[in-house]
């Protein structure tokens, strides 16, 4: 099939720094993960792609037409972007509809599409909240939704799991695997290897501003046998926790920091984090434990990107 993204010796530069280096690439249909550390120039490229940047030099079509100063391709483009800019006073709804209606949708259309975005993220339930209120991970939901309210062909999401508690992180995945199925082309960034492996087996490694291998994720996880991941978590009991996920072969080490029933974090070592995710969602939905936060160290993802530059 034909290429969704198509680029030709494509660079974009600040001044004397460099985000992306002469860039050739065809990205397909479907689901494509964009992997890399961060300042890889990940965001450089999804900048470019959703016409926020023209490009310093090289050519760039996305869905067949150039997207700098293309108002006609951005009206078929959801995007997600890394960081959120609400008007903190408006509930869910009024937002969704306001950037409708000002892509020309109809007063009633707009607030059907506002309401239909909030149900596929799941946030319905905070709907009349004001965006002030939101955690982190509420905020990311509405920026998922803005990326969906108006039907796009192409999703271009930048981190969309930072800041989401596992069971967000757990039905965004599910989410991003639904589009891909449904026939929607989504482009996810991320610097967290499982995190696009849950999506996706298609990627893009992405290491200061080149393409440095493209293909199935099942290759880039062979190259991570010796390479441990480590996870810190932090929860309302980090021993209890502890104590839950010790028998667990996949867990190769464990360091607490805090006292016994009380507020603190545990950073986990594990040789295969996905099933570390699996567990701690499941205690999470079946025991109720409570995580605060969960933050996955690339240091694994830093050792594949020296064994490729070596």
């Amino acid at each position: 099939m034909s290429a969704i993204i198509e680029a030709r010796r494509l660079s974009r530069w600040y001044g004397q720094v460099t985000g992306i280096l002469d860039l050739d690439l065809d990205i397909g249909p479907g689901v494509t993960g964009l992997l890399g550390p961060n300042g890889a120039g990940k965001s450089t490229l999804l900048s470019l792609i959703t016409g926020q940047l023209p490009p310093s030099t090289g050519s760039l079509r996305v869905l067949g037409e150039h997207p700098w100063n293309n108002p006609r391709l951005m009206a078929r483009i959801g995007y997600c972007s890394e960081i959120d800019a609400f008007y903190e006073e408006m509930n869910p709804v009024r937002f969704l509809s306001l950037l409708q209606r000002l892509a020309g949708v109809g007063r009633r259309a707009a607030r059907l599409s506002a309401e239909r975005a909030l149900e596929i993220v799941e946030i319905s339930h905070a709907r009349d909240r004001k965006l002030g209120g939101f955690s982190k991970g509420m905020r990311q939901r509405v920026k998922l939704a803005q990326a969906l309210v108006n039907d796009p062909d192409l999703l271009v999401l930048d981190e969309p799991l930072n800041g989401m508690d596992p069971v967000a992180r757990a039905a965004t995945v599910r989410l991003v695997r639904d589009l891909g199925r449904s026939g929607k082309h989504v482009l996810v960034s991320s610097h967290v290897l499982h995190e696009i492996e849950a999506m996706t087996t298609q990627v893009l490694l992405v290491h200061q501003g080149r393409i440095l291998a493209e293909g199935d994720i099942r290759e880039i996880r062979s190259l991570l046998r010796d390479h441990p991941h480590r996870v810190e978590i932090e929860c309302s009991d980090p021993r209890g926790l502890a104590a839950r996920l010790l028998a667990a072969d996949h867990v190769l080490s464990m360091s607490l920091d805090g006292e016994a029933g009380k507020t603190g974090s545990l950073t986990i070592t594990s040789r295969r984090p996905e099933e570390l995710f699996e567990v701690v969602s499941r205690l999470v939905l079946e025991e109720k434990v409570e995580v605060r936060r969960l933050v996955s160290a690339d240091d694994n993802l830093q050792a594949v990107f020296r064994y490729l530059v070596r």
